[in-house]
């Protein structure tokens, strides 16, 4: 029996799905006017897991993901590359596409971005004012009224009045309330806009997450999910917008997972600790980066730092080393439910998603292999893996990729052939010798029944 965290209500709670079977689940994406951080690949990361095991659960699953490509970064960004927003975002959304793929992230079923959905927020700002709830203001604005919505604050946990005293909010003579939020922006002088009833605009932020989850996967769903940073003002005021438009609840279970951290410090560009996924990969391997993340819960806090990541390769490598030299089938995913440390994993994941005591398992699993070369334990500790979205390559594969590597494949096989000849010559000082070299560089040799493997350190 599932359960999940809802940030809601605050309570971890058994899920239930609306319609038997089926999950619907929303995750809001990415601003593509840079590259993907750490934090974006934990998002990624994260929900390709939760939709993974939603379907080893038996749902079928519709994920939706959404692209901002329309926002004050972008349009400041592309002006300062003398390009047009589309010229930006496209190149950036196929980093980021590039980025999920090398992390193990599969693509979400419905992936929109808010410059295709233009008309669908239109609509539902319409249907806003209509309710009462949206307003233009003097300078050609459309405005959210906070106050007239009696739920806000809900997920938040805070009162309107709470918000406004803990949040720094620019004066703007137009808004009725301070904590009034925009949902439509007039157009200025050289930036992208799109016709309206409230005359040449674009949209606000929040409205877009709105738009397209109905467009998607109607007015109430399952599962909304993202960063904590999101939590408020953004998925605050898309409950305000949906609830407010629709008269009836807009998502059953809300998931946030944590802050990515650097040294204990947050991740941020102006401390100068702010990490691209591409900077980290030319260092690890980019299942260690996906075994990192999946290692911690998914609502704590993760901590990134070169020695959490050697330690991470450090427990990766002990997984695919248990799986050396054991004939299996690499494309099959395949799972003894009836197995008792099957079962074990299972009541992990069942509880909130809890991928470090899933994890236990596979390194329960690693240790029995290694006590004995069990193909069944093997296929286990696979499928199992598999689901997480690890272990997937041949052993060998993983052991001596080479992100970061001091020396190359061809450069160590051909010191390895260099040093059986010493030994064939009984030049045994020059045979330690490479050897020692290989060491220092990373390169574990290993002999046996009189073949040489190597793996990276």
């Amino acid at each position: 029996m599932l359960k999940i965290y809802n940030t809601l209500t605050r309570n971890k709670e058994v899920f239930k799905s609306i319609r038997e079977n089926s999950v619907r689940m929303y995750v809001c994406g990415m601003t593509v006017y840079d590259f993907c951080h750490l934090g974006h690949a934990r998002v990624m990361v994260i929900f390709d897991m939760v939709r993974s095991w939603l379907r080893s659960s038996g749902y079928d699953v519709v994920y939706v993901r959404n692209i901002t490509d329309i926002d004050d970064k972008i349009i400041n960004r592309a002006n300062e590359n003398q390009e047009t927003f589309l010229d930006l975002t496209q190149r950036y959304i196929r980093a980021m596409n590039d980025d999920a793929a090398a992390l193990g992230v599969s693509l979400p079923d419905f992936e929109p971005k808010a410059s295709d959905n233009i008309p669908g927020m239109i609509v539902l700002i319409e249907r806003l004012f209509e309710k009462g709830l949206a307003y233009a203001g003097s300078n050609g604005d459309v405005y959210y009224s906070v106050n007239k919505f009696k739920g806000y604050g809900r997920l938040s946990g805070k009162s309107l009045e709470d918000l406004r005293a803990g949040e720094r909010v620019d004066v703007n003579l137009d808004k009725r309330h301070p904590m009034d939020f925009v949902l439509w922006k007039a157009a200025k002088p050289g930036e992208p806009s799109w016709i309206s009833p409230w005359g040449e605009g674009r949209p606000g932020w929040h409205i877009e997450c709105s738009a397209m989850s109905e467009r998607y996967l109607g007015a109430h769903f399952d599962i909304h999910g993202g960063g904590q940073d999101l939590q408020f003002p953004h998925h605050e005021n898309e409950i305000a917008q949906s609830e407010g438009a629709h008269d009836h609840e807009f998502v059953n279970y809300w998931m946030h997972n944590g802050f990515v951290r650097v040294d204990d410090q947050k991740m941020s560009k102006s401390l100068g600790n702010f990490f691209t996924v591409r900077e980290i990969l030319s260092k690890y391997d980019a299942e260690v980066i996906r075994f990192f993340i999946l290692r911690a819960h998914y609502r704590s806090p993760l901590n990134y730092s070169d020695t959490h990541l050697d330690d991470a390769k450090s427990g990766l490598t002990r997984l695919y080393t248990s799986l050396k030299d054991i004939t299996l089938d690499y494309d099959s995913h395949e799972v003894n439910w009836g197995d008792y440390r099957a079962k074990k994993f299972r009541e992990a994941l069942d509880d909130d998603l809890n991928t470090p005591e899933a994890m236990s398992v596979l390194f329960d699993l690693a240790s029995d292999l290694n006590r004995e070369r069990n193909v069944v334990t093997a296929a286990l500790l696979k499928g199992l893996a598999g689901i997480l979205g690890l272990l997937a390559r041949e052993p060998s594969e993983f052991l001596q990729a080479g992100a970061g590597a001091e020396i190359s494949t061809v450069e160590i096989d051909a010191m390895i052939k260099q040093r059986n000849e010493a030994r064939k010559n009984k030049n045994f000082d020059e045979a330690d010798e490479l050897r020692d070299h290989l060491l220092k560089a990373g390169v574990i040799l290993e002999d046996a029944s009189g073949i040489t493997t190597w793996r990276r350190h």
